[in-house]
């Protein structure tokens, strides 16, 4: 008995999560791999491929038949199911459209409605299932269908009960709580005016930018928010396991262009795919170093008159590296968050530089004496300091200007933003040691 078999037999069927199948999978090679794919329960199927790292997909292809396939899409809520068909189209067009081909009508149209709406578009992430009532139906009646629906299992993870009228424009939204408190024998309308308060729902519009709507959750500490059109109608929901995914995903998009690799490239198991990536940021970077060895060659004759500037000249570049990177990385992180807004940037640019220039000064002056008693020339330690001093001024400067100029313009902070600061920092620490070693100590 293999570990999914012993997981399966040890729980309920109510008990199983697809995240602890994902995670028994992934522990196992190729073969044992496939034989316990097979042992997933047929409705979970769909979720347990989306717990699952997206090289896994393949195997999930392979291993189900179409009719397989199109019941793994069934069991699924609408926003998963169009997460699961834009996987199986990565994975092979063909049994995608078989599968589409063979899914009921109200499937098909759902996905089609979600697939319209573009990545940055609220309407993209939103779940079609949602339990709504008229304003003038009965409390004991909504509750009594609610029970039904979800005995059903055609609704879950509902919190609160979305309130329409006659038109199907969004009015209130009421928590499941607060439902259990209102007269059963009224109408949901005659109970909110009766109550005195507004039930005003926090609500997106299906357009408005997926980032806004992550906004509005770690703001107001959502747990769902309803999704309307430019007319008001409701459309859907997002609930709060969609946001951090979004969250996670950002984040991990952000760790990744800052260290100038593709995101969507590191997924994709094609090596030339993601070495080309690479290459291309490898590419500037060595265009950049170039520049740097001309900064440096430029005082050629300074570097062989005293051999002690080539031991201490990375320690400068180093320094400036580092202190740069800290002030990129706060700062890219709080414009993620939207801790920054336009305003902002000179408190910020001043923020990052008060630092910088406070650590210059301790750093500075450890160094400067380090240099000064190591190679017996006072001169040098001087000359050191203030080179230091500089790099980290720059650093700091250009750690902060330069991911919200980029965001001024409306490119992702993130995308760059190291390979323009290390030169900067490069140049800078070379130019300012090598310059002031060849005027002060020469």
């Amino acid at each position: 008995m293999n570990k999914l078999q012993e997981y399966l037999s040890a729980h309920e069927p109510n008990e199983i999560h697809p995240s602890d199948i994902a995670k028994i999978l992934k522990q196992l090679d190729d073969s044992d791999f496939v034989a316990s794919l097979r042992l997933v329960p047929k409705d979970l199927i769909g979720d347990v491929a989306l717990a699952l790292p997206e090289r896994y997909f393949d195997n999930v292809v392979e291993n189900f038949s179409v009719e397989e396939l199109r019941d793994a899409v069934t069991a699924l809520e609408s926003d998963d199911q169009v997460d699961f068909m834009h996987e199986l189209q990565g994975v092979d067009e063909s049994v995608a459209s078989k599968v589409f081909d063979t899914l009921n009508e109200i499937d098909k149209q759902e996905i089609t409605k979600l697939q319209s709406y573009t990545q940055e578009e609220a309407g993209a992430y939103m779940q079609l299932e949602v339990f709504t009532a008229n304003k003038d139906e009965i409390v004991h009646d909504v509750i009594k269908r609610f029970a039904e629906l979800r005995k059903a299992n055609k609704i879950e993870n509902v919190q609160n009960l979305f309130i329409i009228g006659n038109d199907k424009k969004l009015l209130f939204t009421i928590g499941l709580d607060d439902l259990l408190i209102f007269d059963f024998d009224k109408t949901l309308i005659k109970n909110i005016e009766a109550s005195g308060d507004s039930f005003e729902p926090k609500k997106a519009q299906d357009r408005e930018n997926i980032k806004e709507v992550v906004r509005y959750f770690e703001e107001y500490d959502l747990y769902v928010m309803p999704i309307i059109n430019a007319y008001g109608v409701l459309l859907g929901r997002i609930t709060s396991d969609d946001i951090y995914d979004i969250i996670n995903e950002h984040a991990t998009e952000q760790m990744y262009n800052l260290a100038g690799v593709n995101d969507k490239a590191e997924e994709d198991e094609e090596i030339f795919k993601a070495g080309k990536k690479r290459a291309s940021w490898l590419g500037v970077n060595l265009l950049t170093a170039i520049f740097v060895s001309i900064t440096i060659g430029l005082f050629a004759d300074t570097l062989e008159s005293l051999v002690a500037l080539a031991i201490l000249m990375p320690i400068v570049a180093s320094m400036g590296g580092n202190v740069g990177t800290q002030s990129l990385t706060v700062v890219v992180r709080q414009l993620a968050l939207g801790a920054i807004s336009q305003g902002d940037a000179m408190r910020t640019i001043k923020k990052e530089v008060l630092i910088s220039l406070m650590n210059g000064l301790i750093f500075s002056f450890v160094v400067g004496v380090v240099a000064a008693v190591w190679f017996n020339i006072n001169m040098l330690g001087v000359v050191m300091a203030l080179s230091m001093m500089i790099n980290f001024l720059m650093a700091g400067l250009f750690g902060a200007a330069i991911p919200l100029f980029l965001k001024r313009i409306n490119i992702d902070p993130a995308i760059g933003s190291t390979v323009i600061l290390s030169m900067v920092t490069d140049v800078v620490g070379f130019f300012s040691f090598l310059a002031l070693a060849t005027y002060i100590l020469l």
